[in-house]
């Protein structure tokens, strides 16, 4: 195996690339190299190139066409004639006139109503000619012409063939994990906090760097570099410098995944999950639901003195999560989606798919929550309109209605808070921190400490 064969498979070892590819940009490069130095007007230069050997051969490929008719050739002769005798006299067409020209045989193209591919000296050849070089030629067959091979290239040449391989090679890389990351669209992957640079966290998902935008970012965490993270990947779309891939952290699909991941029983399909909703960072509610008679599902959830769910709350960065059990009959998984909260009754519209719950006086606070979020989030859990109401001696009192305006509301204070949170950080970025101290003892720590000294004589 030759030094060469050695570099490309360590080359495609190291990048994940194809062999067949990389050697398809050698032969690439060998040929602009060929063409810079050696190559004539017309001609169709391909290289094809032994990796075991080092060696190479060159050729002309033309494609072979029908016999165009005499004043079709005629005109093209003369339009090369014409072109040539203004090269060499230094008035060469404008760019805009040949816009002008490509536009008027456009309109002469759609005039005709079919698109007629025109001859191109370059790439084709005739008949009658083809069937000088190779007798019995066909229309479509390829036509290779030995050329001679250089005993080497000069320095141009060289240059241009090593910005060709290098130009290749990254198309390919980007190629590679755009499709990759493409198949992963919608998924949840783990990640490493690179850096922050603006607003946006760049994380490294192994071959490729993902951007994590402020309106995906939870307020109430800090991205510090090398922080590992689970992150779901919203978007993979093409980008200026390469596959950009869009982050998100407020996704319902984490809360999902990392339940699939930390929970056993719902691994293997035993508990499912039914609804998510979540207000990411602060608390979520999860509805779980199995078939077995002998399995809690909710306590399969919790684990053994919490075990199991303080370790997905460790992974969402300290979100409190309720594990909701669900229930066929929606009045009763409505009740227990407003959990901690016990409901009196619970009337329900099915033309306006409305839930009417009446509480308790003492009640009314755990089941609206702190800023209605006990309630919002059970609207969403389980996809009824909730209406809570008080029961008092005196009679019911509507006290808080989960509509779209409360949703919008909800959800325009989270952007307030991610705003104030981002002032907050960058503030606290620049400020410069104080010199530390030697003695941190307090006034107060002494006098605590002499008085027990006190005690004790």
């Amino acid at each position: 195996m030759s030094e060469i064969s050695n570099a490309i498979k360590q080359l495609c070892e190291e990048k994940k690339l194809d062999y067949d590819s990389v050697i398809l940009a050698v032969e690439l490069a060998l040929a602009a190299a060929y063409r810079k130095d050696y190559g004539e007007k017309n001609q169709n230069i391909r290289v094809k190139f032994n990796p075991e050997t080092g060696d190479s051969k060159i050729y002309d490929v033309k494609t072979v066409v029908e016999d165009l008719p005499e004043e079709e050739e005629e005109e093209m002769l003369n339009n090369l004639y014409n072109h040539e005798n203004e090269k060499v006299s230094g008035r060469d067409l404008s760019a805009k006139h040949r816009e002008e020209k490509k536009d008027d045989s456009r309109e002469s193209d759609d005039e005709d109503g079919e698109e007629k591919k025109k001859f191109n000296p370059k790439t084709d050849i005739q008949m009658k000619e083809a069937q000088i070089l190779k007798f019995g030629a066909k229309v479509g067959d390829e036509i290779m012409t030995d050329l001679p091979i250089p005993e080497s290239y000069g320095r141009m040449a060289a240059q241009t063939a090593k910005q060709v391989i290098i130009q290749k090679l990254r198309e390919m890389e980007r190629d590679m994990i755009f499709g990759e990351f493409k198949g992963k669209e919608h998924e949840v992957v783990s990640g490493v906090v690179q850096r922050r640079e603006g607003r946006f966290v760049l994380v490294d998902l192994g071959k490729a760097i993902g951007l994590l935008p402020a309106e995906e970012q939870i307020y109430t965490e800090r991205y510090n570099p090398n922080d590992r993270l689970k992150v779901y990947i919203k978007e993979v779309r093409e980008g200026h410098k390469g596959p950009e891939i869009i982050l998100s952290r407020r996704s319902e699909e984490i809360l999902r995944k990392v339940f699939y991941l930390e929970i056993p029983e719902i691994a293997s399909g035993l508990v499912e999950i039914k609804a998510v909703a979540r207000e990411a960072g602060s608390r979520s509610k999860v509805a779980i639901w199995t078939e077995a008679e002998n399995v809690d599902p909710v306590g399969s959830c919790v684990g053994q003195r919490g075990s199991r769910v303080q370790t997905i709350i460790s992974e969402l960065g300290g979100e409190k999560i309720d594990i909701i059990e669900y229930d066929d009959n929606q009045e009763k998984f409505i009740a227990n989606a407003l959990a901690p909260a016990k409901v009196i009754s619970i009337e329900l519209d099915e033309t306006e798919h409305k839930a009417i719950v009446k509480v308790a006086t003492d009640k009314l606070s755990l089941a609206i929550g702190k800023s209605g979020q006990n309630v919002r989030l059970a609207a969403r859990l389980t996809g009824w309109k909730i209406d809570i109401v008080e029961a008092t001696e005196e009679g019911d009192k509507v006290v808080m209605e989960v509509t779209e305006e409360t949703e919008k509301l909800s959800e325009e204070n989270e952007v307030i808070k991610e705003a104030e949170n981002q002032e907050k950080t960058e503030n606290s970025a620049a400020e410069v921190p104080p010199a530390p101290q030697a003695d941190t003892t307090t006034d107060s720590q002494t006098d605590v400490e002499s008085e027990k000294l006190k005690e004790q004589n």
